[in-house]
């Protein structure tokens, strides 16, 4: 007899396939999971507690989901089912993040519109994250090529375009200054008189082209030429994260070079110190504020100004140091490659008299040594070039520098490790205090001056990096020498005030965000220019400005080596759609659209937003609807608002974070919403890792194709006959060892996944996947199952009797322990509890009906199909989903009682019997009202000494 005849009713992979479908199809047709706005198309019931959970979101790849990338999506889930079960409104949805390279360079390779493969890549996630049972809110989700989705971003854009940062308003939150506010009301100060024009001049006298510059100058995205990763291989600009450390193109592995090129940016500068100041308003892991702070940057010391003697003219070379006490060892100067005053009539055709071999680089006049230069630093990544351990290089300029504390004439250098991005682009170089600077001058034969006295033991050889009284450092009219360093720092500012070369000032690390592409597939910018290059942008009526169709998604790629190349987009070839004829308000012109496109970072700067209403067409998002699930909860500790859990990759801690977080506080700060940040709570869970295993080749082989053997106390994997080894491994194709939802839910079950993932570890750390460890959880789902359900006829098995005092007790500490692990984020521990008790059932001769109710209700938030399936058997016509989470006596909770040695001075007194969780106070309580305490007590005692519930001692 076959074991399907023999246990019909046994809770298979086939049968949890056949529950986990007819219940995921009735939570959509029921719209379990739907919850209600306060106002607009999804009003209703809005009485209960909220609780906005938040999934980073996700990119829907061509490759679809391997079981590492759910992992987050289902631990979000348990929260969000136990949130549920607390009696909370829970929104919880999600939507996909599909403007991106991959699905475009797919259509430069088939011809395909790019829109078509993300569609289809989005049904498929779609598709396989149902099959996981998660809890989403459907009506919500929407990709960011929703052509709705793409007209609110793009009038955000136009939001934080016609806006300026106003240092000195009043913030909206409590006691802060420093505001966004309307560029409108700028021109209206301006015109009024109340606001002094950058010049002096008034408002009234100035051309339109004189507004318009001193207008663009303030607004928060504006255009500049900046240097950017220009690839002519790809025919594009990439962003940082897209650039290898050796300067390559991490698509294709083309040179990438280092060009001034005309870009959107966005002015996140002016938001530094909100960003940096607001993390204390959030919770999030420490790992990340600090990276967040670190990224900002911020820095306190003072700005500089030397001269620089170029071949044409002087020209103020501005430096930021944090150290202007050691101004005086200033010995050598040093710009970037891509320093502005290298690229007009400053460096001399020929080297001046003096100039050392080794500063030469080998050219034979200063312009061919610094264009050589600045050719070989555009091909170095940013990160390499500012490696501590690479050899530093450089060439001479040929131009000199005054420094201003002692008039002495020192050389400038453009050396690689200086970046344009940081600071001013130029640096004063200390070599005797700073490593860098040490190394470099030593490198090329230049003077080392100390500036601070070393301790007596301190023997040369290398850059003195500590504190300790000034020396060498004066002047006719001021001397710092003696002074420590904090005084020093505040003596010689004040003196460069005086002479007009500094001041003090405060630096950051953060640049502005470089916000334009060379691409096709991503939103177009709301921009027109007419035929003098003015910009302007578009009103309200006129969006979304929408992608035209084109037969060629490619930008126009160049030789790979050809760095003097020009960006041509996708767009710009289409000239129909890039001419157009506009009525602004002033006639109908002609106007020319922007053919850049922005990042795909723009539409994950505010999905957040756009969850909380998704249908809305008068407004991005309800103001009462945002402040309903968004809004500020000071009762809570919530002052700034936001998400109540943001779940995420650590991988993500720094530039989403901030770019969202910019958005948001542009978009508070201008009214349209309530809160000051976008996620109140962050956590980060960790990384699903693999196996994967490598031959004698060092070639991947297929990790599901490998035997395992025991080989003299040792485990041996061999794949076709041949010993391999084993290494752990990001999962991915290239590695041979993806293991996908679709393959576990198939032979296990979509719950038996969902509880192997849980169970694996803490959730904030990385684990391995082992497939053959699975099983373990299916085992655990099997025995609950036959807990209620027999597995010969189907029926109900629970039944109506009393628990025993030793199941109600463990039922009353599981549900007290669970209740915690779930509250914790512990699911881990959660499982391992709800396993004891399941075991505890399945040993009793008759399964209680009202343990084993809760025991189903507990393991829904981690198995909601079985959860369902069983729940509806034990006779309820609800959801498990709204289960109220189980309530217990406390009484059972107490544990059997211990006997308390009772002492005073020392010496045993008496003996009682108290609870063994019994609290400090009260086995205080009533060890002084024992007779035979109470004859050694004259009032209250000095000193108790509690050891709950063994001992108690007392002296009087």
């Amino acid at each position: 007899m076959s074991e399907k005849t023999e246990h019909p009713y046994r809770y298979t992979a086939e049968l949890a396939g056949e529950i986990e479908k007819r219940w995921q199809d009735r939570w959509e047709e029921e719209g379990t999971y739907n919850v209600a706005n306060p106002e607009g198309d999804l009003a209703g019931d809005v009485s209960s507690e909220k609780f906005y959970l938040l999934d980073m979101f996700p990119y829907p790849s061509g490759k679809g989901l391997h079981v590492g990338h759910p992992f987050g999506y289902i631990a979000t889930d348990v929260v969000g089912r136990f949130q549920r079960m607390l009696g909370k409104s829970v929104l919880h949805t999600m939507g996909f993040d599909a403007f991106g390279l991959p699905a475009e360079q797919y259509a430069v390779q088939t011809g395909q519109h790019p829109r078509i493969t993300t569609e289809q890549n989005v049904d498929n996630m779609k598709r396989q994250l149902r099959q996981i049972g998660l809890g989403h809110d459907q009506r919500r989700s929407f990709s960011t090529t929703d052509v709705d989705y793409v007209r609110w971003t793009q009038w955000i854009f136009l939001q934080i375009y016609n806006s300026f940062y106003d240092e000195t308003a009043e913030g909206r939150a409590p006691g802060t200054i420093g505001r966004a506010r309307p560029i409108s009301e700028l021109v209206a100060e301006y015109e009024s008189g109340t606001r002094e024009t950058p010049t002096g001049v008034a408002w009234s006298e100035l051309s339109e082209f004189e507004r318009s510059e001193i207008i663009d100058s303030q607004r928060l995205a504006f255009i500049s030429h900046a240097p950017v990763n220009w690839c002519p291989g790809l025919g594009t600009v990439l962003a940082n994260e897209e650039v290898t450390n050796e300067g390559r193109s991490e698509r294709g592995n083309y040179p990438v070079f280092r060009r001034n090129l005309r870009q959107w940016m966005m002015r996140i500068t002016s938001y530094a110190d909100r960003l940096a100041s607001d993390l204390d308003t959030v919770d999030w892991p420490d790992k990340v504020v600090t990276m967040q702070r670190n990224w900002i940057g911020k820095s306190q010391g003072a700005s500089v100004t030397f001269s620089a003697h170029g071949e044409d003219q002087d020209h103020p070379l501005e430096v930021f140091t944090t150290r202007p006490d050691t101004l005086f060892g200033a010995t050598f100067m040093v710009v970037s490659p891509e320093h502005p005053m290298l690229e007009g009539a400053s460096v001399p055709a020929r080297w001046p008299e003096g100039t050392k071999a080794q500063w030469t680089g080998g050219a034979g006049s200063p312009q061919e040594a610094v264009k050589a230069y600045q050719l070989a630093a555009s091909k170095i990544g940013d990160t390499d070039r500012t490696a501590d351990d690479r050899v530093k290089t450089g060439v001479f300029t040929g131009i000199y520098a005054t420094n201003p504390v002692n008039g002495n004439q020192i050389p400038v250098f453009t050396a690689d490790y200086v970046l344009m991005g940081y600071g001013t682009g130029a640096i004063m170089a200390v070599p005797a205090h700073d490593e860098r600077d040490y190394d470099f001058a030593t490198a090329f034969d230049l003077p080392i001056i100390l500036t601070i006295q070393p301790p007596a033991d301190f023997e040369g050889g290398e850059a003195y990096v500590g504190d300790g009284e000034v020396i060498n450092s004066a002047n006719d009219s001021v001397s710092i020498n003696g002074l420590n360093k904090e005084a020093a720092i505040e003596k010689i500012t004040a003196w460069l005030e005086e002479q007009g070369t500094g001041h003090a000032a405060t630096t950051y690390r953060l640049r502005d965000w470089l916000f334009s592409r060379q691409r096709y597939w991503g939103e177009p910018f709301p921009i027109v220019y007419d035929e003098n290059g003015t910009a302007y942008d578009l009103p309200e009526s006129m969006l979304p400005v929408e992608l035209p169709e084109t037969p060629d998604y490619s930008p126009r790629s160049y030789d790979p080596d050809d760095a003097d190349s020009e960006p041509e987009p996708p767009l710009g070839r289409l000239e129909d759609w890039v001419k157009v004829e506009l009525d602004l308000g002033d006639g109908v012109k002609t106007y020319y659209r922007d053919t850049n496109t922005m990042p795909n970072w723009a539409g994950s700067c505010w999905y957040e937003l756009r969850y909380l209403d998704p249908n809305n067409d008068e407004k991005f998002v309800g103001t009462k609807n945002e402040e309903y699930w968004m809004g500020p909860r000071p009762e809570a500790g919530n002052h700034s608002g936001g998400a109540d859990l943001y779940v995420g990759g650590v991988e993500h801690a720094v530039l989403h974070l901030l770019y969202a977080r910019f958005w948001h506080k542009i978009l508070f700060d201008l009214g349209h919403i309530s809160s000051s940040e976008p996620f109140h709570k962050l956590f980060n869970q960790g990384m699903i890792e693999a196996y994967a295993y490598t031959d004698s080749r060092g070639q991947y082989v297929p990790a599901d194709e490998i035997e395992t053997v025991e080989e003299n106390g040792e485990m041996a994997f061999y794949y076709n006959g041949e010993r391999v080894n084993r290494e752990f491994g990001k999962m991915g194709k290239s590695l041979k060892n993806t293991v996908t939802p679709d393959e576990i839910n198939e032979q296990y079950g979509a719950d038996t996944f969902r509880v192997y993932e849980m169970s694996m570890g803490p959730l904030e750390q990385s684990r391995v996947w082992e497939s053959r460890a699975v099983v373990g959880a299916q085992r655990f789902l099997q025995r609950l199952w036959r807990n209620v359900v027999c597995e010969e006829t189907g029926a109900v098995i629970a039944e109506d009797v009393e628990p025993s005092e030793e199941t109600a007790r463990l039922a009353a500490r599981t549900a007290h322990d669970v209740r915690i692990e779930y509250e914790a984020m512990r699911p881990n521990t959660a499982i391992a509890k709800l396993i004891v008790l399941n075991n505890h059932l399945t040993s009793l001769d008759a399964v209680p009906r009202s343990v084993v109710e809760q025991l189903v209700a507990m393991t829904g938030p981690v198995a909601p199909h079985i959860a369902e399936e069983l729940w509806q058997k034990l006779g309820h016509d609800t959801s498990v989903v709204y289960a109220p989470f189980p309530e217990y006596d406390e009484a059972l909770l107490v544990e059997d009682t211990v006997t308390c040695v009772v002492q005073v001075k020392g010496k045993v007194r008496d003996r009682i019997e108290v609870a063994a969780d019994i609290s400090d106070d009260d086995l205080t309580a009533q060890a002084l009202s024992l007779p035979k305490v109470q004859q050694y007590l004259e009032g209250e005692p000095r000193k108790v000494i509690v050891r709950a519930p063994n001992l108690i001692n007392i002296v009087p």
